[in-house]
Formats: C-alpha cells, structure tokens, sequence
C-alpha cells in the first residue's frame, strides 16, 4: 500500500491525542482560555497538537503542517500556570516536554498550506462539543499538489455498529476504513456509504451550533425533499464518519454569512473519509473542495456530503436557495 509508513505515523499520532483528550474529557472540567474568535480552546486541544506535530515531525521532518492553535496567548507570563499543566498532560502520557520544545511542537502546525505536500491537522474539532461531553474529532490529514492523500479522523464518542468510539481512515484509491479507537490491535473494517436512493428516507446531519450552518435554510431544503426526521445535530467531522459508514446520508453546512471561508482543517480528514467510502463531497454551487489556497477554502461557499446517489437532488434543492 503507498504511504503506508505516513498511515502508521498519522494512526499512532490520533491514537495518542486521543488518549489525552478522553482523559481530559471524562476526568474534570477543562481549563479555558479564549481565542480571539471567542471560540473555547481547551488544555486539550494544545496538548493534542503538541503531540501529533512531535509525531509527525520526528517521522518527516521536511513536512510542513498546518494546524489550528498557536502559542502566542500561551507565551505571556501569565499563561505559565496553564503551561504547567499542559507540560503534566503531555507527560502523563510518557512523551517528556522540556523547556520551550512543548510550545515549538504547537507552533510547528504554522504553515500558510503553499508547499507541494503538507499535513494539516484539527486537534479537536468540534471544540464546544467536547466542553459538552459530546461529539469531537481529531483529524489528520496529508495532502500532495493540493489533493488529498491520506486522512485519519479519530471519533471518540461516536459509535457503529458494536464499537464505541471510532477511528476512520483512508487512502487515496484504497477505500475508507475503521478500526476501534481504543484497539489498536483490532482488524479493521471497510465502510461504505449508505444506499439510500430516496431523499425522503435520507439522514441529515447539521452542526449544533447555528453560526456554523445556517438551520433555517437548512430546514427549508429538507421540506422540499421530503426529509421528515428532524436532523441529527453533532459537532464537529463526526458528521463525515455518520456518513462515511452509513449512519446518514446528508451532511449540510450552509454559509451563515457572505464572505466566510472555511478552514482547510475543518473539513480535509473528513472530505476523503466519506469519498473513499463511496460519497460525494462539494460545496454548494456544486464544485469540488480546493485545497490549493493556504489555510482557507476561500474558492469555495459551504459544504454539501451526501452519499453520492442524492447528490444531485440535494445540491438542486440546496441552489434553489443559494443559486447555482
């Protein structure tokens, strides 16, 4: 299989931050801090890029990453009791953090994305969802010439079938699979995509949040296809796997505003998962995610995942509102 030493870096670097975040998640309240986006990031997410970047880094050092977090907030002196505790996360889990190398290991994912082949990485997606105790994700993904080649996203609330707690990976022309998060010894199994053929019979999937997709277009679009379950609101690219395995079979993420532009981080893992799996991923006017422009998917305006086969039906009902 190519890249398969990167597959093996990438599932043992999710493996390890997932690790730190279920600890963190299910053992006290997390300590906060506030970005400048007023989005909460947790203690969590700076130990879970630390300790993916540090993997990825020693594995190839002249790759490029970009990541979400960066460490300007956390080198004023005041952050020092936060770092401290960051410093003891990361070495509960036996990786040793001296001096400045646990800030360097953040700020390795501050590529701009213009290198012929980088990793970027959402340490945990769905932020606001894991202060809830609810659905997150990990995601990891490498690209090469700005298309997507491997991903792994790491679910660790999310279940299927009889696993409880989920780690989806793919690469490019070898479909997606899943493997318990929490197993590493488990065989993995391949996933597909559902299908449904009806629209009427169709899952959908949303973001909690309404600042990240807009609900009551959402809910016009599936009136007019028929959809009559309510959708299933999750944080994060856990939707991907939903639909990924077949757990839904519509992903919707619909622009909020005029001018927003996603981050590459919040959707590359997730993008090749559901396409190996067999669905179709493109924003709303149809076109596929460019992953050519830096940290942003500035060419493109919302996201729509279906399983392939409602593709067209969903993005018609979806440009009757948006234009095409």
């Amino acid at each position: 299989m190519p890249l398969t030493h990167e597959l093996q870096t990438a599932l043992a670097a999710v493996r390890t931050a997932a690790v730190i975040c279920q600890a963190v998640q299910s053992t006290f309240e997390p300590e906060t801090l506030s970005k400048q986006d007023k989005s909460p990031v947790t203690i969590a997410d700076f130990a879970s890029q630390a300790v993916i970047c540090r993997q990825i880094r020693e594995a190839f050092p002249d790759d490029p990453i970009v990541a979400e977090e960066e460490t300007s907030d956390l080198r004023a002196p005041e952050q020092a009791d936060f770092v401290t505790s960051l410093r003891t996360l990361i070495e509960r889990a036996g990786i040793s953090a001296p001096g400045e190398s646990l800030l360097d290991w953040i700020d390795a994912g501050n590529h701009d994305g213009s290198a012929r082949r980088f990793w970027t990485l959402d340490p945990i997606d769905g932020t606001k969802g894991f202060l809830r105790k609810e659905q997150f994700a990990i995601s990891l993904a490498l690209l090469e010439n700005h298309s997507l080649q491997l991903a792994a996203l790491a679910c660790p609330n999310l279940s299927w079938n009889t696993m409880q707690g989920l780690l989806f990976y793919a690469v490019r022309g070898q479909g997606a699979w899943v493997v318990p998060l929490n197993d590493a010894q488990a065989l993995p199994q391949q996933v597909h995509v559902s299908q449904v053929a009806q629209p009427a019979g169709a899952g959908v999937c949303e973001s909690v949040e309404s600042g990240h997709s807009a609900h009551d277009v959402s809910a016009l679009i599936l009136q007019q296809l028929g959809i009559q379950r309510a959708p299933l609101r999750m944080d994060s690219q856990a939707k991907y796997g939903a639909v990924a395995s077949g757990l839904a079979e519509i992903y919707l993420r619909l622009p909020t505003r005029p001018g927003y532009s996603e981050k590459i981080w919040d959707h590359a893992g997730g993008v090749l998962v559901v396409e190996e799996a067999g669905g179709q991923v493109t924003d709303i006017h149809g076109r596929p995610l460019d992953f050519s422009q830096g940290r942003s998917l500035s060419r493109n305006q919302g996201v729509v995942v279906t399983n392939g086969l409602l593709h067209a039906n969903v993005l018609a009902a979806v440009q009757s509102h948006y234009g095409a």
